[in-house]
């Protein structure tokens, strides 16, 4: 433990501060503190985030203040919190963290390229939340850490310690809040740790439009000839798995952003759900979850230290952490070129939407705003078994600024640069969630790869009549009758009445972007 650094400049007077341990450093204190800690039989760290095993975010606050009032979204996404209220929690957090006998600081980045990254300060008490942001975030040389200076952003994880209900706008002894103007973040009230890294992705939301950046939810590949792909998607819809390429080079599998000079990551590594996951389907990433990763809340032989992937016991949740030159193909540094494809990963449990269309630029904008997808069990706190919903940008829970601001964004980006736009359903087939099946990550496969070869791009398509969209008649290595979704269906009657049940959800959930939205972008929905 080092006492030559120090955290008095944030109150906090512990002397032993450990600032950006090394994995190993990390290992002996998480294995000597932390309930639950293990090393699994290929190396990786277990780590246990107790009662929460997922994000919160019907506890997350954003300060309300003049000078930035005017451009959240405010509303269930983002919900107001007061000054007084933020810095009570603060105090609260920073009392907590006074009365350990160490701490862990990790002084990193945030963004890949130089010109647009931030400073980011973590403070906590766990070394499992240490040893993960120094794999999520960009570890910086001896050098940059010695110039380091004073952090952009501080996150202070007090995430050990409850916050107090009866504290003005506080619903449950857990509490994430953001302040802008003064540049934190405080947690507490859970040790989910991706709480810390979707903070940062929040604030990044926040500060890359400002400078006409477009920050996005998604995963970046670059192919042999330095052709890049994004896919947008939420959580369980296969962003990491499909980015996972052994064919392309992976730039970053989460979090990225589009500007003027082509797209970069926000983050140093790579965080993977693992449920179900075997080394013949995902070898990239079951390969990665060795020394130096962290895997949350999975179930282990405690004889042979196998991992038990099918084991959701602890939760569906199960994630593993890792840094992203782990994966043996990562682009170092995790920066391309301006996008050819532009890919929409959409995990419909209708079973409706077919595995693969092509866009046009309006129907691009109008399932960006819509964001279709299906929550997976176990990413959020409360959901038990996937539940058909939308989220905007296929990012709500993190935007700051209206959906229609990155959606502007976008579609100028998309119209400046030429790409492509698909939708790809990584969903259910031939019935719905309960009745058919999911579509085969084979499939999937073979589909992003037709994308990313041209294969698709002159394919002749079939018109949905009910959705617009062009579905390719074929697709190598894609078995035909899986393209047209009513062909899959046992009953093709059913089949429409369920599209129209889907095409109704598109169209009640719109309503609240048409005042905002085109006449091209509102005529590029579901026919009714």
């Amino acid at each position: 433990m080092s006492k030559s650094f120090s955290l008095e400049k944030h109150r906090i007077h512990v002397e032993n501060i450990i600032r950006n341990a090394s994995p190993a450093v990390l290992y002996e204190a998480a294995l000597q503190h932390e309930k639950g800690s293990a090393v699994t039989a290929t190396g990786a760290l277990v780590a246990m985030s107790g009662a929460k095993t997922g994000r919160s975010p019907g506890d997350k606050r954003i300060v309300e203040d003049p000078a930035s009032t005017g451009d959240i979204w405010w509303g269930d996404v983002n919900i107001k919190c007061n000054e007084h209220t933020f810095q009570i929690n603060r105090e609260r957090a920073i009392d907590y963290l006074n009365t350990r006998d160490y701490l862990y600081c990790v002084d990193a980045f945030a963004g890949w390229d130089p010109k647009y990254r931030i400073k980011v300060r973590i403070i906590c008490a766990r070394a499992y939340h240490a040893l993960f942001m120094h794999n999520m975030l960009i570890r910086p040389s001896s050098e940059q850490l010695d110039q380091f200076g004073d952090p952009d952003y501080l996150v202070i994880n007090a995430g050990g310690f409850p916050a107090n209900r009866y504290t003005t706008g506080m619903t449950s002894t857990t509490s994430v809040d953001l302040c802008l103007e003064a540049q934190e973040f405080v947690i507490l009230g859970t040790d989910y740790a991706g709480e810390m890294k979707k903070g940062i992705f929040t604030v990044m939301n926040y500060l890359m439009p400002k400078q006409d950046v477009l920050s996005m939810h998604c995963s970046a590949t670059e192919g042999p000839d330095g052709d890049t792909s994004i896919l947008f998607g939420l959580s369980g819809t296969g962003k990491t798995t499909l980015s996972a390429d052994p064919k392309r080079n992976l730039i970053g599998d989460d979090e990225h952003c589009w500007s003027e000079e082509g797209i970069f990551n926000i983050e140093g590594g790579c965080y993977a759900k693992v449920i179900d996951l075997d080394e013949e389907h995902e070898p990239d990433i079951y390969r990665a979850l060795r020394f130096g990763a962290v895997l949350e809340n999975v179930v282990f032989d405690s004889h042979n230290r196998e991992v038990d992937y099918h084991d959701t016991s602890i939760t569906q949740n199960t994630r593993g952490s890792y840094p992203i030159e782990y994966i043996q193909n990562a682009k170092i540094p995790c920066l391309g070129g301006h996008p050819n494809n532009v890919i929409f990963l959409t995990c419909d449990a209708f079973g409706v939407l077919p595995p693969v269309s092509k866009l046009t630029p309006a129907q691009a904008m109008y399932h960006f705003i819509s964001g279709y997808t299906a929550k997976v069990a176990g990413t959020e706190v409360g959901v038990d078994e996937p539940e058909a919903t939308f989220s905007p940008c296929f990012g709500g829970p993190f935007l700051v600024w209206h959906p229609t601001k990155y959606a502007e964004l976008l579609a100028e980006k998309l119209r400046r640069h030429g790409a492509q736009t698909w939708l790809v359903n990584t969903g259910w087939t031939g019935g719905p969630f309960g009745e058919g099946h999911r579509i085969k990550l084979s499939d999937t496969r073979a589909i992003v790869d037709a994308i990313h070869s041209g294969a698709l791009k002159d394919v002749k398509t079939v018109e949905d009549s009910i959705f617009g969209l062009a579905i390719p008649e074929s697709c190598p290595s894609v078995a035909t009758e899986l393209l047209q979704p009513r062909d899959t269906w046992e009953v093709p009657e059913d089949y429409d009445q369920m599209a129209a049940k889907l095409a109704h959800l598109f169209r009640d959930n719109f309503r609240k972007y048409e005042d905002q939205a085109s006449a091209e972008i509102r005529a590029a929905g579901p026919r009714l």
